[in-house]
């Protein structure tokens, strides 16, 4: 927050309370001392590899200066200064050091004669740096990561009146779909499928039935009722490596998982190159009697939205083919899928 106490924001003493909620390990520690701050971290970190879980901790600290220097810190009590003032990290563990003489006073000066010279050195580089071009070409080109195929996908088109040569076999909709991440979960040993009730029970629509008895619970994966998780756990997961198709279970639901969407998945590639291949697949639209909230066709939501591409199927062919190669996107894709042609 930029002014509000944390006291008016939470019941909670401290923000370490909620790790029990979570079922999680944690600590609190004083957040200004380095020692306690490298150790913590340290033997969390090997608590997480070890036992392949989470660990909450909250380092107590303060902030000196305003959230931005525009809003300055006429808001804070100067009592609170004075207090956090003798708690100043560096100046503590200095002291340490020299208590403990491993460091001299000599060698205080020496390393801020070298920070000094270091700061105005740059200083000089950055006045007389040339004013920077913008390129507008090239900020476009960084929004979306270039295609890459890694299978050569061929797909035939035999619901136009006009086609002829190779004849498909005769598919529903929903048939499609699922034929497509069948077929992809063969071919992709990194897929993972991710949703509410999509393992087990075979998804809402049973777009995914059998698919957990065939490629297993690590491949097809029931997630907790959060689409804010599933997406977030989703870019998690494509950022080592794995291919995730997550489900919301009724494109409506979406607007829990909006922000996983447009400010962290559709943005990856551009704000610092990493490549975003997840795939959320959105049952949409009306017509099958679902009420307010299970109804909404939200695509026109995500139009705007740099770094996104939408793919919305009409026939089945367009249906397997738009999934296999939307899986095979190095960007993220919304694949809309309308109820009313399952």
């Amino acid at each position: 927050g930029l002014s509000t106490p944390s006291t008016d924001q939470f019941r909670c003493k401290n923000l370490i309370e909620r790790a029990t909620g979570y079922g999680m390990q944690g600590a609190l520690i004083d957040g200004n001392n380095v020692l306690e701050v490298y150790n913590s971290i340290k033997n969390a970190r090997d608590y997480c590899i070890k036992n392949r879980k989470p660990f909450l901790i909250e380092c107590m600290t303060f902030r000196m200066r305003g959230h931005e220097e525009a809003s300055g810190v006429k808001y804070v009590p100067k009592e609170l200064f004075e207090k956090w003032a003798e708690k100043d990290p560096v100046d503590n563990y200095e002291k340490w050091l020299l208590k403990n003489k491993l460091l001299t006073k000599e060698h205080v000066e020496k390393i801020r004669e070298e920070i000094k010279n270091y700061i105005e050195s740059e200083l000089v580089l950055a006045y007389d740096a040339a004013p920077m071009k913008v390129d507008a070409a090239a900020e476009l080109s960084a929004v979306y990561a270039p295609k890459t195929h890694s299978h050569n996908i061929t797909v035939h088109d035999n619901s136009h009146a006009n086609f002829s040569g190779f004849q498909g076999t005769e598919k529903k909709f929903i048939g499609a779909i699922s034929d497509a991440l069948r077929q992809s979960l063969l071919m992709h040993s990194n897929l993972v499928l991710m949703g509410q009730d999509i393992a087990e029970y075979g998804g809402a629509f049973k777009v995914t039935r059998g698919m957990l008895e065939k490629f297993g619970e690590w491949r097809v994966i029931d997630t907790p009722i959060s689409e804010s998780a599933i997406v977030g756990a989703a870019i998690g997961a494509a950022l080592m490596g794995l291919r995730p198709v997550a489900e919301m279970q009724f494109a409506d639901f979406v607007t829990c998982g909006y922000n996983q969407i447009v400010n962290n998945l559709a943005k990856s590639h551009y704000r610092w190159g990493q490549h975003a291949n997840v795939v959320v697949r959105m049952p949409t639209g009306a017509g099958v009697q679902a009420g307010p909230f299970h109804s909404q066709s939200t695509e026109a939501w995500f139009y705007h939205v740099p770094g996104l591409k939408i793919y919305y199927p009409s026939t089945p062919a367009d249906a397997k083919g738009l999934l296999m190669r939307a899986i095979e996107e190095p960007n993220p894709v919304l694949f809309f899928e309308h109820k009313l042609l399952y």
